[in-house]
């Protein structure tokens, strides 16, 4: 399988998003939903990215509707909500799936080289993390009731 660095990724906009633009970056990859328990996490998330992203780190959120519907927001509305309610200003993704037939590539990519407790890849949840470090390669991934602030000492370790 192709490395990090070939995957891509639709905005909302239609462009796509070249992870070659990442080389070099650390990057925090998560799957997002403005209906969700976890939701609150945006606001840690956004304070990780406001610390770290002078240092080349990057956070990108993946909308996802697949877990008990969380997110029926088209794109606009997710941008909207996301900006209003909790500040983010990280790269948000164009609402796509993480699981099942049409999982988008980036998750394809993810899921296969690091997989969950138990060695199950699927995502459980809204708010699932994957750290990807400077090289490409995946340092570790965490379930949704892994906070954001829980991260923060994993995160300066790779940056």
């Amino acid at each position: 399988m192709a490395g990090f660095y070939s995957l891509k990724a639709e905005l909302p906009n239609g462009k796509v998003y070249d992870f070659n633009d990442l080389k070099g970056k650390t990057v925090l990859i998560v799957n997002v939903a403005s209906k969700c328990g976890f939701t609150p996490q945006y606001k840690g998330l956004q304070a990780l990215y406001d610390k770290y992203k002078d240092r080349g780190f990057v956070i990108l959120g993946f909308p996802c509707n697949q877990f008990g519907g969380q997110e029926p927001e088209d794109d606009s509305g997710i941008q909207e909500f996301c900006t209003l309610n909790h500040g983010v200003s990280f790269p948000l993704m164009k609402k796509s799936e993480v699981n099942g037939d049409h999982t988008n590539e980036v998750y394809k990519w993810l899921k296969n080289e690091k997989s969950g407790i138990l060695g199950l890849t699927r995502i459980k949840w809204n708010f699932e993390k994957f750290l990807v470090d400077k090289e490409g390669n995946v340092v570790n991934r965490w379930a949704s009731t892994t906070t954001p602030e829980a991260l923060d000492a994993e995160i300066k370790k790779v940056l």
